[in-house]
């Protein structure tokens, strides 16, 4: 074995432990995000209060801000990073990216509203496309068309089987794919940061974005954390900070298109909780368009992943 091969084994090994971690991080977040969505109603902790997804992003976006800063002190490295411009496209992008999914999680199954984020590297594909100047080939096109079909397929769902259990609002569906334009956008960012900036500066341009933005939003509507509320919003931000920073050594670790396809495990993930923990039945069309989603975007992921190797 050359020295080449060698040496992708050893950072791809690195690479997919980071993106799993983030995974099961995330799915952490999302779980109480839904639940927050769901308040009073949900059967897994009593009484709790229904809290808006733009106050989520803002006590994740304190607590990370806060654990960044001391890092960032701590190391010794520039507060403000390096290549600002990039880190100021990542934060926004990414603050866009979270609020907006946040909303579709409250506002959908989990496991759709997952599975539309996994969009997110086709749309780092089409970005690094046009930015990057990477080029792509003629089949992964195949394989675009085909995780958009899934979108249309759980957009029309309700049209397609008038008697479905769960109803999706198109809008929503919209709105998820939008977030993962925005978390395509931030994956570019990512890797244009690679060689200027280290993972926790990254990390912290989002809530340096998100914290103004957030607090202002809140203005009009927030809602006081009472008990284990409390203890919950601590564990969404720790939670979120562990997936980022995960994520973005992981990117760093390896390129996207190699690492990427240990992520959609979180797409199982979202679906047994939705099933076994929150009760949620997703009809036939439904099914079938996330599998179409996962299928495009797998395989669009497996042949970058060779094209990488070769």
């Amino acid at each position: 074995m050359n020295e080449k091969y060698l040496y992708f084994c050893s950072h791809m090994k690195k690479g997919v432990f980071y993106i799993i971690l983030s995974g099961l991080s995330f799915l952490v977040v999302n779980f109480f995000v839904k639940l927050f969505g769901m308040g009073a109603e949900n059967n897994v902790i009593p009484g709790l209060q229904r809290i808006p997804a733009h106050e989520l992003v803002l006590a994740r976006s304190i607590i990370s801000f806060t654990i960044s800063s001391c890092i960032i002190v701590y190391r010794g490295l520039p507060f403000f990073g390096t290549n600002k411009k990039w880190l100021t496209i990542r934060g926004f992008s990414g603050m866009m990216a979270l609020t907006i999914f946040f909303q579709s999680i409250q506002n959908m199954p989990i496991a759709v509203a997952s599975t539309i984020q996994y969009l997110a590297p086709i749309f780092t594909m089409l970005f690094a496309m046009a930015i990057l100047k990477e080029k792509i080939l003629k089949i992964q096109w195949l394989f675009v068309i085909t995780a958009f079909i899934g979108v249309v397929l759980i957009g029309l769902n309700g049209v397609i089987q008038s008697d479905a259990p769960v109803s999706l609002n198109p809008l929503w569906v919209g709105l998820g794919v939008l977030s993962a334009a925005c978390s395509g956008i931030a994956y570019v960012a990512i890797v244009r940061l690679k060689p200027t900036d280290e993972p926790i500066n990254i990390v912290s341009y989002f809530p340096m974005m998100a914290i103004p933005v957030m607090s202002f939003w809140c203005l009009f509507d927030f809602v006081m954390p009472v008990g284990i509320e409390w203890l919950i919003l601590i564990l969404i931000g720790i939670c979120t900070q562990i997936a980022q920073i995960s994520l973005t050594r992981a990117l760093h670790c390896e390129s996207a298109s190699v690492i990427m396809p240990f992520q959609y495990l979180g797409s199982v993930y979202a679906f047994l909780v939705g099933y076994l923990i929150l009760d949620e039945r997703l009809n036939s069309v439904v099914m079938v368009g996330v599998l179409v989603i996962l299928v495009g975007v797998i395989f669009n992921t497996i042949i970058r992943s060779n094209k990488s190797l070769n």
